[in-house]
């Protein structure tokens, strides 16, 4: 008994350090509202890490698995979920002709983010499942990521004139799901067979690619490009891939 407790302890206290970089990296752009330059930067660097993590993480597992059927289902309906939230958030934008007064929130990249912190932490149950190593390790590179998609979500929602209660409760409401995503994930192997895993998997690779691709690089481009930011984006690409491979 005592074991399980030190497990579950070892757990919850690794899963909270990714949760609180989240709050933090989100909160920061409330502080000092970053310049254009600075905005595209973050969101060229998020795109990379997130980039990375289908990359280095998602992919190697569903290829392993190798369930060819499991893989178009799944990323199918990723990608068409996706989709029809982006039709609904332009309706939405419609109707109110432009301007929402920090009323409209950009549900397609909330939703895409929200996708990929419960991936996130069921990759990190699942590490930690596989040993205290892995998850130790995996929980590290995580905050990284967390981090970044703090500094987005904060940006975006800044950008658009979100009140900063409004954003403290969509940080913590993600906090929240990659807390169940950790739970999950720890059991998820115990109680599910790798099929179900490949849906997940393939569903998340869809929805963070269109994450990247529609939300976060789309947005970046809205200030003039230049290489700085390009490489900001394959800085973060690179970081996560080490961490990745030191894992």
């Amino acid at each position: 008994m005592q074991a399980k407790q030190l497990i579950s302890l070892n757990i919850m206290l690794f899963a909270a350090f990714p949760v609180v970089l989240l709050i933090v990296g989100g909160m920061i752009v409330t502080w000092k509202k970053p310049t254009a330059a600075v905005q595209s930067t973050i969101l060229h660097f998020a795109a990379g890490v997130v980039f990375s993590v289908v990359a280095v993480e998602l992919l190697p597992d569903m290829i392993r698995i190798h369930d060819t059927t499991a893989i178009i289902i799944g990323f199918t309906l990723g990608i068409s979920a996706m989709l029809l939230v982006k039709w609904y958030t332009a309706r939405l934008e419609l109707k109110m002709g432009g301007s929402n007064d920090g009323k409209l929130l950009p549900w397609g990249m909330l939703i895409a983010v929200g996708i990929d912190l419960l991936l996130d932490g069921l990759l990190l149950g699942i590490g930690f499942a596989a040993g205290s190593k892995e998850g130790t390790l995996l929980a590290l590179a995580l905050a990284m990521e967390c981090l970044s998609l703090g500094l987005a979500v904060g940006t975006r929602l800044t950008k658009l004139g979100s009140s900063k209660r409004r954003l403290i409760r969509v940080l913590s409401l993600f906090g929240l799901v990659f807390l169940l995503g950790t739970g999950g994930g720890f059991f998820m192997l115990h109680f599910t067979g790798e099929k179900v895993l490949e849906l997940v998997l393939s569903f998340g690779s869809a929805a963070l690619l269109f994450l990247v691709t529609e939300e976060l690089l789309v947005e970046a481009h809205e200030e003039k490009d230049s290489p700085f930011f390009t490489a900001a984006f394959f800085l973060g690409f690179l970081l996560f891939m080490v961490l990745g491979l030191i894992i």
